[in-house]
Protein backbone atom coordinates (compact mmCIF):
# COMPACT_ATOMS: atom_id res chain seq x y z
CA UNK A 1 0.00 0.00 0.00
CA UNK A 2 1.74 3.32 -1.04
CA UNK A 3 1.62 6.35 1.14
CA UNK A 4 -1.20 8.67 0.44
CA UNK A 5 -0.23 11.83 -0.77
CA UNK A 6 -0.13 15.16 1.69
CA UNK A 7 -2.73 17.56 0.48
CA UNK A 8 -1.54 20.56 -0.52
CA UNK A 9 -2.08 23.99 2.10
CA UNK A 10 -5.27 25.66 1.33
CA UNK A 11 -2.98 29.15 0.99
CA UNK A 12 -1.18 27.44 -1.92
CA UNK A 13 -4.57 26.30 -3.77
CA UNK A 14 -6.15 29.55 -3.08
CA UNK A 15 -3.17 31.32 -4.89
CA UNK A 16 -3.35 29.13 -7.87
CA UNK A 17 -7.01 29.48 -8.12
CA UNK A 18 -7.02 33.40 -7.65
CA UNK A 19 -3.77 33.38 -10.16
CA UNK A 20 -5.39 31.43 -13.06
CA UNK A 21 -8.96 33.52 -12.39
CA UNK A 22 -6.19 36.88 -13.05
CA UNK A 23 -4.69 34.97 -15.90
CA UNK A 24 -7.99 33.96 -17.32
CA UNK A 25 -9.48 37.71 -17.21
CA UNK A 26 -6.56 39.46 -17.52
CA UNK A 27 -6.27 37.96 -21.20
CA UNK A 28 -9.49 39.85 -22.18
CA UNK A 29 -9.02 43.83 -23.04
CA UNK A 30 -12.64 44.37 -22.98
CA UNK A 31 -13.17 43.01 -19.41
CA UNK A 32 -10.26 45.46 -18.39
CA UNK A 33 -12.07 48.38 -20.32
CA UNK A 34 -15.00 47.65 -18.51
CA UNK A 35 -13.02 47.14 -15.04
CA UNK A 36 -14.94 44.11 -14.10
CA UNK A 37 -13.17 42.13 -11.57
CA UNK A 38 -14.72 38.37 -10.50
CA UNK A 39 -14.95 37.02 -6.76
CA UNK A 40 -14.38 33.31 -5.96
CA UNK A 41 -15.81 31.77 -3.97
CA UNK A 42 -14.31 27.78 -4.42
CA UNK A 43 -16.25 27.16 -7.97
CA UNK A 44 -18.69 29.76 -7.97
CA UNK A 45 -18.07 33.24 -9.57
CA UNK A 46 -19.20 36.78 -9.02
CA UNK A 47 -18.94 38.96 -11.29
CA UNK A 48 -18.29 42.32 -10.42
CA UNK A 49 -19.06 45.96 -12.42
CA UNK A 50 -17.76 48.42 -10.12
CA UNK A 51 -19.71 51.83 -11.02
CA UNK A 52 -17.24 54.79 -13.00
CA UNK A 53 -19.00 57.41 -14.82
CA UNK A 54 -18.42 56.55 -18.42
CA UNK A 55 -20.72 53.25 -18.16
CA UNK A 56 -23.24 55.67 -17.67
CA UNK A 57 -25.86 55.63 -21.13
CA UNK A 58 -28.69 57.81 -20.04
CA UNK A 59 -27.58 60.94 -18.08
CA UNK A 60 -30.62 62.41 -17.60
CA UNK A 61 -32.07 59.45 -15.05
CA UNK A 62 -29.00 58.75 -15.11
CA UNK A 63 -28.59 54.65 -15.59
CA UNK A 64 -26.22 52.27 -16.77
CA UNK A 65 -25.92 51.80 -20.64
CA UNK A 66 -27.85 48.93 -21.85
CA UNK A 67 -24.76 47.44 -24.17
CA UNK A 68 -22.57 47.96 -20.72
CA UNK A 69 -25.16 45.80 -18.63
CA UNK A 70 -25.11 43.27 -21.82
CA UNK A 71 -21.76 43.10 -22.29
CA UNK A 72 -21.01 42.84 -17.95
CA UNK A 73 -23.74 39.30 -18.16
CA UNK A 74 -21.80 37.96 -21.48
CA UNK A 75 -18.14 38.58 -19.69
CA UNK A 76 -19.84 36.80 -16.72
CA UNK A 77 -21.25 33.78 -18.91
CA UNK A 78 -18.10 32.83 -20.45
CA UNK A 79 -16.04 33.53 -17.66
CA UNK A 80 -18.15 31.03 -15.66
CA UNK A 81 -17.93 28.92 -18.26
CA UNK A 82 -14.32 28.65 -19.06
CA UNK A 83 -13.71 28.63 -15.17
CA UNK A 84 -16.21 25.40 -14.41
CA UNK A 85 -14.58 23.95 -18.05
CA UNK A 86 -10.97 24.32 -16.36
CA UNK A 87 -11.35 23.10 -12.79
CA UNK A 88 -10.78 19.78 -12.87
CA UNK A 89 -7.29 20.13 -14.50
CA UNK A 90 -6.95 23.01 -12.40
CA UNK A 91 -7.41 21.49 -9.00
CA UNK A 92 -5.70 18.24 -10.16
CA UNK A 93 -2.85 20.57 -10.59
CA UNK A 94 -2.21 19.97 -14.39
CA UNK A 95 -2.84 23.23 -15.32
CA UNK A 96 -1.03 26.49 -14.03
CA UNK A 97 -1.95 29.67 -15.87
CA UNK A 98 -0.02 32.39 -14.05
CA UNK A 99 2.64 34.02 -16.42
CA UNK A 100 0.95 32.30 -19.32
CA UNK A 101 1.47 34.57 -22.76
CA UNK A 102 -2.22 35.54 -23.62
CA UNK A 103 -1.74 32.87 -26.70
CA UNK A 104 -0.69 29.75 -24.34
CA UNK A 105 -4.05 30.46 -22.50
CA UNK A 106 -7.34 28.00 -23.32
CA UNK A 107 -9.55 29.24 -25.40
CA UNK A 108 -12.48 31.00 -24.42
CA UNK A 109 -16.42 29.56 -25.47
CA UNK A 110 -18.34 31.57 -28.75
CA UNK A 111 -21.26 32.62 -27.97
CA UNK A 112 -24.10 31.60 -30.16
CA UNK A 113 -26.81 33.53 -29.51
CA UNK A 114 -27.34 35.86 -26.31
CA UNK A 115 -30.33 37.39 -24.63
CA UNK A 116 -30.82 39.79 -21.83
CA UNK A 117 -33.92 41.03 -20.09
CA UNK A 118 -33.68 44.44 -18.88
CA UNK A 119 -35.76 44.10 -15.98
CA UNK A 120 -35.29 48.03 -14.17
CA UNK A 121 -32.74 50.39 -14.58
CA UNK A 122 -29.36 49.75 -14.02
CA UNK A 123 -28.52 52.24 -11.30
CA UNK A 124 -25.28 54.58 -11.16
CA UNK A 125 -23.84 51.98 -8.65
CA UNK A 126 -21.95 48.78 -8.39
CA UNK A 127 -23.14 46.12 -10.30
CA UNK A 128 -22.82 41.98 -9.27
CA UNK A 129 -23.57 39.23 -11.75
CA UNK A 130 -23.93 35.49 -11.09
CA UNK A 131 -24.14 32.83 -13.70
CA UNK A 132 -25.49 29.31 -13.57
CA UNK A 133 -24.72 26.22 -16.15
CA UNK A 134 -28.07 24.77 -17.13
CA UNK A 135 -26.37 22.52 -19.59
CA UNK A 136 -23.27 21.69 -20.53
CA UNK A 137 -21.54 19.20 -22.87
CA UNK A 138 -18.61 18.77 -24.00
CA UNK A 139 -19.04 20.73 -27.35
CA UNK A 140 -22.20 23.37 -26.49
CA UNK A 141 -23.36 24.75 -23.13
CA UNK A 142 -26.48 26.72 -21.91
CA UNK A 143 -26.20 29.32 -19.33
CA UNK A 144 -28.39 31.52 -17.32
CA UNK A 145 -27.18 34.86 -15.50
CA UNK A 146 -28.73 37.23 -13.65
CA UNK A 147 -27.32 40.82 -12.33
CA UNK A 148 -28.18 42.49 -9.38
CA UNK A 149 -26.73 46.10 -7.41
CA UNK A 150 -28.11 46.54 -3.97
CA UNK A 151 -30.21 43.42 -3.47
CA UNK A 152 -29.70 40.22 -4.92
CA UNK A 153 -33.72 39.89 -4.58
CA UNK A 154 -33.87 42.80 -6.89
CA UNK A 155 -32.58 41.63 -10.05
CA UNK A 156 -32.09 44.63 -12.98
CA UNK A 157 -31.40 42.60 -15.77
CA UNK A 158 -31.08 38.49 -16.41
CA UNK A 159 -29.93 36.86 -19.65
CA UNK A 160 -29.73 33.59 -20.91
CA UNK A 161 -27.23 32.24 -23.69
CA UNK A 162 -26.03 29.58 -25.41
CA UNK A 163 -22.21 28.84 -26.62
CA UNK A 164 -19.92 26.44 -28.29
CA UNK A 165 -17.17 25.30 -25.99
CA UNK A 166 -13.51 25.35 -27.36
CA UNK A 167 -12.07 22.59 -28.56
CA UNK A 168 -8.72 21.05 -27.08
CA UNK A 169 -5.48 22.93 -27.89
CA UNK A 170 -2.90 20.34 -29.36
Amino acid sequence: MSPRKRPEPVQVVKQRRDAALNALAGAVPYIRFLGIEFERRGDELTGIMPFRQELIGNPLLPALHGGTTAAFLEITAVMTLNWAHLWDDLEAGKLDLEGCAPEDLPRLPKTVDFTVDYLRTGLPRDAYARARITRAGRRYASVQVEAWQDNRERLYAQAMGHFVMPAPRG
